[in-house]
């Protein structure tokens, strides 16, 4: 197409540019093994780590760098040897060594682009006229690698143009899952968008909603964290505190600035890093420096897995570390491989002899080479697992899972093109790259630890992971314990988990903690998982996790304010301390009461009782019983039909009384002073008249009573305010008549008028000499009863606000009743029954005196006081 033949151009500018002979004046001649095949698969393995500046490669990778270039040269090893697999047909490799560098790594791959570069010979001519005869060049069909994520990037951009297949064994980068932008481009390893899910559902399981992330620049931890966040972000309840940066080429005290800024928001302890090996050991030299050993959570991605050499003399900064790794299994036949290999039998590894040296810490003699006298000669008879300490990569298995994979997938692909033939086929040559991609992301089969090889319509593997912790306390060996696994789900074993100190209890990376029962989350502006809590004060209940609202009226909140209950309602007991006076009192007037009922009916026609005024007398004792037994109504459970006697005997009690008295007080007013003016004695002073007299001023009130009763029907009503103090749990229902405060004076306030004209009727009469009639013993009754609601008024109003105010006021009031009806009955009925029950020898009839002898006491009693004023002067 126009597109590869474009870009060919361009590249063979680059590949000329970076020819052997170019490679070979810069001192950088570029090293790569060749084993001879019918298909040969190219590979790209860190075999270096990257140089310092001006240099592309540093030091050799024994474990990322060999050990996985081993695992392919193992892999061909097996496919050629097993008859079912490409049977005759043998896969070579052109293996070459990125330096962990991707723009290094580019360069090199240039390599397996060469055959598909078309060049124009036709202007080169031998010596003797003809063509010059070319070597084919070698065709790579297809790539194993690369390692990290930026390096396959940037190869497979270029492998894309000329449609070579490529499957890696350790990228994860989410970003090549792409199809538009890698198509070519598969892996056996799950990408870190499943990674980041694992670990959004492993902080989720731990009950974590607060944390920070740490990522390396570069497209593997951006990529990753990126990942996590947008995961966390669909998902939902997880915030994050920080994101941090780490640079590519850190300052001096750069790793002290990120701990400072972890501390930060000190409360998101878990920390999701995406790093690579040496920023993870340097953020753990850090945080213990900083004196902060256990209190960072850290959840680490597969560069960090369960690798020792990141936490290497940092371990009590790195306990309780969980941290992820595809899942993988060691493979048995690769140790007895690897542990075989010698300089002997390995020689087709040309970076073998630099990883001998650097295995056994030796020296051997090689040409170009200068010998070092600090270090001892390798003698060649070292062994592997023997003389050094081995542990298998890991990812070994899936090394020997992606050259697998490209040999199932030719495997495929010959027996579609070329059934019936021995070796390659013409159809198979050149294998046709966008043919043998469709065979890839078709495999299926079992990888070398006994799991499923397959690949998604993007290329990626699925999703399979162990989880892991650093533990360090109460174990017997200290290291990376297998608690749990993800594969699309997570299964994680809490139970197995332990943190700093052997602590068993997960620790908390929230925000804010959970709201106590009752109270509301007040959320921080743009931080979903931050809330401040306040507590649904008063009568206020938890409507749901952000707001309170107010309980009904009649309703008050539950202990822990999720809800309301209704208010008690209380009435006033019998029982109460309150009610026990009252009633004592009223029991007390009650049967004085009737004492004297019973006797002035017994007594009825001697001469005390009638100077009493019969009539009245009866009248008036009626109405001091009826004070008596309101206390009882006051007392009693409201019910209509108590609430309607409350209203009309509250009032005619005392009407009775203070009518009987002012008709009294009146009658004796009124004929001293008509005896001024004549002998013609008063009207309306007979018996009959004063009686008639004083149910008049009687029915007034009735009158006053049954209009109400006609307005306002007697009811009863629970009153919720009246009892409705700031703690709710002493919130009470108060069951009541419907009489409030000023009704109730209103009620009364007849009476008390009745009271005060009585009052000063008696006041006028005082000088009526005491042997004549009741004016004075009456005149001290309303001197008294005045003091006793005089003392009432501010009692009574003075307790309105009063939570006890229901239970105050009515002892009040029916004390008041009781006293008031105790001094009339007192000063006016008790000396009448003591002279006629213990002396009854005064009860006799004195002489009668008229109208006339009346009339002239008067003048005497104005001669007596004139004298005596004369004589004290």
């Amino acid at each position: 197409s126009a597109q590869p033949r474009t870009w060919s151009g361009l590249l063979w500018v680059l590949l000329v540019g970076f020819s052997p002979s170019s490679w070979a004046q810069q001192g950088t001649q570029p090293q790569s093994i060749k084993i001879e095949g019918d298909i040969t698969l190219g590979g790209l393995f860190p075999v270096h780590s990257r140089g310092p500046a001006g240099v592309p490669c540093g030091e050799i990778k024994r474990e990322k760098g060999i050990h996985r270039l081993e695992a392919m040269l193992y892999a061909l090893d097996q496919i050629n040897s097993d008859p079912d697999l490409l049977p005759n047909i043998t896969l070579g490799a052109r293996i070459l060594d990125t330096c962990s560098r991707d723009t290094y790594a580019l360069e090199q791959s240039l390599t397996f682009v060469q055959a598909l570069i078309q060049k124009d010979n036709s202007d080169v001519r031998c010596s003797n006229g003809e063509p010059p005869i070319i070597p084919k060049p070698e065709r790579v069909v297809g790539v194993i690698g690369a390692s990290g994520s930026s390096v396959s990037i940037m190869v497979a951009n270029v492998l894309r143009l000329f449609a070579i297949p490529q499957i890696s064994y350790a990228s994860t980068a989410p970003e090549l899952s792409d199809n538009s932008r890698y198509e070519f481009f598969s892996r056996v390893v799950p990408p870190d968008s499943y990674q980041a899910q694992a670990m959004v559902d492993i902080v989720k399981a731990m009950g974590w909603n607060y944390v920070s992330t740490l990522a390396s620049e570069g497209n593997y931890g951006e990529s990753g964290v990126d990942a996590f966040l947008q995961i966390s972000r669909e998902a939902g309840g997880l915030c994050i505190a920080q994101s941090i940066k780490i640079p590519r080429e850190p300052r001096p005290g750069e790793f002290e600035k990120v701990i400072k800024r972890l501390m930060e928001t000190s409360n998101a302890r878990g920390v999701i890093i995406f790093a690579n090996e040496d920023d993870i050991k340097r953020v753990l030299q850090a945080a213990k420096k900083a004196n902060l050993t256990g209190h960072f959570l850290f959840v680490g991605s597969d560069s960090w897995g369960a690798k020792n050499s990141p936490i290497q003399d940092q371990e009590d900064v790195a306990e309780g570390a969980v941290t992820i790794l595809p899942k993988r299994a060691s493979i048995d036949g690769f140790d007895q491989y690897f542990t075989s290999r010698s300089l002997e039998n390995n020689r087709r590894n040309i970076w073998f002899a630099e990883f001998w040296e650097d295995d056994f810490k030796c020296k051997l003699t090689r040409p170009g080479i200068k010998y070092d006298p600090g270090r001892r000669k390798c003698t060649g008879d070292e062994r592997i697992n023997r003389d050094s300490q081995y542990e298998q990569e890991g990812k070994v298995q899936f090394v020997i899972d992606a050259v697998y994979a490209m040999a199932h997938a030719l495997h495929s692909m010959h027996l579609d093109l070329c059934a019936g033939s021995m070796g390659v086929c013409e159809k198979m040559d050149p294998v046709e790259g966008r043919m043998l991609l469709q065979y890839i992301r078709s495999v299926n089969f079992n990888g070398s630890a006994g799991t499923g090889v397959m690949f998604n319509e993007n290329g990626d593997a699925p999703g399979r992971y162990d989880i892991f912790q650093y533990q360090l306390s109460n174990v017997s060996s200290p290291g990376y314990k297998l608690i749990g696994q993800w594969t699309n789900h997570l299964r994680l074993n809490s139970e197995e988990m332990q943190w700093s100190g052997g602590d068993r209890k997960i620790p908390e990376s929230v925000c804010s903690f959970p709201c106590e029962s009752g109270e509301r989350k007040k959320m921080v502006k743009g931080v979903p998982c931050c809330w401040h809590c306040e507590l649904c004060d008063g009568y206020q209940y938890l409507l749901d996790e952000f707001s309170c609202d107010m309980c009904p009226f009649d309703m008050r909140p539950l202990k822990n304010r999720t809800g309301c209950r209704p208010t008690p309602i209380i009435k006033l007991e019998w029982s109460s301390p309150w009610a026990i006076i009252p009633v004592f009192l009223a029991i007390l007037g009650i049967l004085a009461t009737t004492g004297v009922i019973v006797t002035f009916i017994r007594f009825n026609d001697t001469p005390i009782v009638r100077a009493s005024g019969r009539e009245l007398s009866y009248v008036l004792l009626t109405g001091i019983f009826l004070i008596y037994l309101i206390t009882f109504l006051m007392i009693a459970e409201p019910s209509v039909a108590v609430c309607a006697f409350r209203r009309l005997l509250l009032g005619l009690g005392m009407c009775i009384s203070y009518a009987a008295m002012l008709t009294k007080t009146n009658r004796i007013y009124r004929i001293f002073e008509q005896g001024k003016k004549s002998v013609t004695p008063p009207k309306f002073i007979s018996p009959t008249s004063q009686l008639i007299i004083t149910f008049i001023l009687i029915s007034v009130q009735l009158l006053g009573v049954f209009i109400w009763f006609g307005v306002m029907p007697p009811h009863t009503i629970i009153d919720y305010e009246e009892q409705k103090p700031p703690n709710p749990e002493f919130a009470r229902g108060v069951l009541k008549c419907d009489m409030s405060d000023l009704s109730l004076i209103l009620c009364l306030s007849y009476s008390i008028v009745l009271m005060i004209t009585c009052t000063v009727y008696a006041i006028k009469s005082r000088g009526v000499p005491e042997t004549f009639n009741e004016a004075k013993p009456i005149g001290f009754t309303m001197y008294t009863t005045c003091i006793i609601w005089l003392a009432f008024v501010p009692i009574f109003f003075g307790t309105a606000q009063s939570t006890e105010k229901m239970f105050i006021q009515t002892t009040t009031l029916t004390v008041s009743m009781s006293l008031s009806a105790t001094v009339s009955l007192g000063m006016l009925y008790i000396p009448k029954v003591y002279v006629i029950i213990f002396h009854p020898e005064q009860n006799v009839q004195k002489r009668k005196r008229s109208f006339k002898a009346v009339v002239s006491i008067k003048p005497e009693m104005e001669h007596k006081k004139k004298k005596s004023k004369r004589h004290v002067n």
